[in-house]
């Protein structure tokens, strides 16, 4: 199964393995079994300290254990780890043996302190954002001996997938709770535990806040550059992030990168860590700013009660997908609303769906999902589609794809499973109408995550920190880039020259005045 030059890059990976893994399949007969099979022993080939044992009671479809020196991890795959989620197989070996990157000590202390839980994680093979939240949550089993984690093919349990109502993945159960839905963080998934199975009652010591020159919020490419120029003037510098690399990560190709005639986002940010790695410059990842106060120094509220300080902060948080915010969206999550075609599309196949939003995400998400579903309706809010012309052509070349301008969504409706259509109002008319389909698909754009200065710095219409041409704020000593403030084009390359600029700015800042000079001349 496994080729050649995979068996020999394993063999490097693996090379430092000190603890025996084993690799512990049940009995079983169904068709995958002996693909399983097949891939456990070409991965067992390639380290001494692996080993497959076929044991337990027989187990439908397929499933696959990882045992630590002859003991259960609480990590457990049901299906065959290919695709995209054989990366999560093999990086759930290499941190049961203590390998790889592990959240610092003040984060693994919230982990620890999880009540028992035992989590399921439905997928799909050919899913780009899985792989991260089995690999958090695997990551959260093998930290907490309490909490167990499986990853669940749902491609080989369609009756499992129907009977729960799942129609997009990565898909987390708690029993048969549905508790997350959707691409997410690790930092994001342990709130969400937190939540659903609460914190055992050990009194949480006071946290010392950390002190710094400069405070970076976001971990994105504009994070980065000025994580990086800030420390290049030999300030004292942290990054605070919920993940290094940000949007940069869910994105599959980078053709735009000047100088990098293509790369694909993983790359990207994993080079973004590499590069900030060379400096002293400390990262604090995996954690949610609740908010920013004013003073001197400024102070940065994380969740879990965590406290950072410094002179300068900031805030390069970037974006997340915008959402309808109607009636129905939140509670049909999952269920018949989505965010990404590419992960969830293949759930509607054959079914009718909806795409909200007219500029290039939307009707690249409508072409994509014409090729499989039996009708596709594009709404936009506008009077015509903002897509690029090339697009809006193939678009209208599609016979099975229907637009509707001038259309304000108002409600996703459902029958208290699933999303059964959507209402819409005409903006020329105020008539509302109602759609009978299967799938939602939101396409509208970003929203900029600046909740943690909301209140603080002034904001505008879009909810974009609104800056002057160095990145100053309207407060003094704090300062932002990249997609979170009001600068127009969100590119990967306009990002990092604000970073760096606005680094700059706050260096010269400092080096110009005393703190309340500084406040005057901002």
């Amino acid at each position: 199964m496994l080729d050649a030059e995979m068996l020999e890059q394993l063999r490097g990976a693996f090379s430092g393995l000190t603890a025996p893994l084993t690799l512990s399949v049940h009995p079983g007969s169904h068709v995958a079994q002996g693909e399983l099979l097949e891939l456990v022993n070409d991965l067992a080939s390639t380290s001494e300290k692996l080993a497959v044992v076929v044991q337990g009671e027989p187990v439908s479809p397929v499933q696959l254990d990882l045992l630590r020196s002859g003991e259960a991890t609480g990590v457990s795959f049901r299906g065959v780890p290919g695709g995209h989620e054989f990366t999560s197989l093999v990086v759930a070996l290499l941190n049961a043996d203590g390998k790889g990157r592990f959240p610092d000590a003040a984060f693994v202390e919230r982990v620890r302190a999880l009540k028992p839980g035992s989590l399921r994680t439905y997928i799909s093979l050919s899913c780009t954002n899985c792989p991260d939240v089995v690999q958090a949550l695997n990551l959260v089993a093998l930290l907490n001996p309490s909490i167990q984690h499986q990853m669940v093919d749902g491609g080989l349990c369609p009756d499992e997938v129907r009977a729960l109502g799942i129609q997009g993945v990565p898909a987390v159960f708690l029993g048969d709770t549905l508790v997350h839905v959707g691409k997410s963080t690790l930092a994001d998934l342990v709130e969400v535990l937190e939540k659903h199975l609460g914190t055992q009652g050990v009194a949480r010591k006071e946290e010392t806040a950390r002190v710094y020159d400069v405070a970076v919020v976001g971990g994105g490419p504009a994070g980065v550059a000025a994580a990086v120029y800030s420390a290049r003037k030999g300030l004292r510098t942290v990054l605070v992030a919920q993940k290094m690399g940000g949007q940069v990560q869910d994105t599959l190709g980078i053709e735009n990168f000047i100088g990098v005639p293509r790369t694909e986002g993983p790359r990207l940010a994993s080079d973004l860590r590499t590069h900030l790695r060379g400096y002293e410059a400390e990262v604090l990842e995996h954690r949610k700013v609740e908010r920013v106060e004013d003073g001197s120094p400024k102070v940065i509220h994380l969740q879990g009660g965590e406290r950072v300080t410094a002179q300068q902060v900031i805030v390069a948080s970037g974006a997340r997908w915008r959402e309808l915010n109607v009636p129905g969206e939140k509670e049909y999550l999952g269920r018949g609303v989505a965010f990404c075609p590419h992960c969830d599309g293949p759930f509607y196949k054959g079914l009718p769906v909806a795409v909200v939003g007219g500029g290039n995400s939307g009707v690249e998400a409508a072409l994509d999902l014409s090729n499989i579903c039996s009708q596709v309706t594009l709404l936009e809010f506008g009077d015509a589609l903002k897509a690029d012309a090339v697009l809006v052509d193939a678009l209208r070349a599609r016979p099975n794809v229907r637009v509707i301008t001038r259309a304000r969504t108002t409600a996703v409706l459902g029958n208290g499973e699933k999303a059964t259509g959507m209402r819409y109002q005409d903006r020329a008319t105020g008539v509302e109408h109602e759609l009978t389909l299967d799938g939602v698909f939101v396409q509208i754009g970003l929203s900029p995550n600046s909740s943690s200065v909301k209140g603080l710095v002034e904001l505008n219409g879009a909810g974009e920190i609104v800056v002057d041409a160095k990145g100053r704020t309207t407060v003094p000593g704090i300062y932002a880039a990249g997609d979170v403030t009001q600068t127009p084009f969100k590119q990967i390359v306009i990002a990092m020259g604000e970073g760096a600029k606005v680094a700059l700015a706050a260096y010269e800042d400092r080096m110009r005045a005393p703190a309340p000079a500084q406040a005057a001349a901002a």
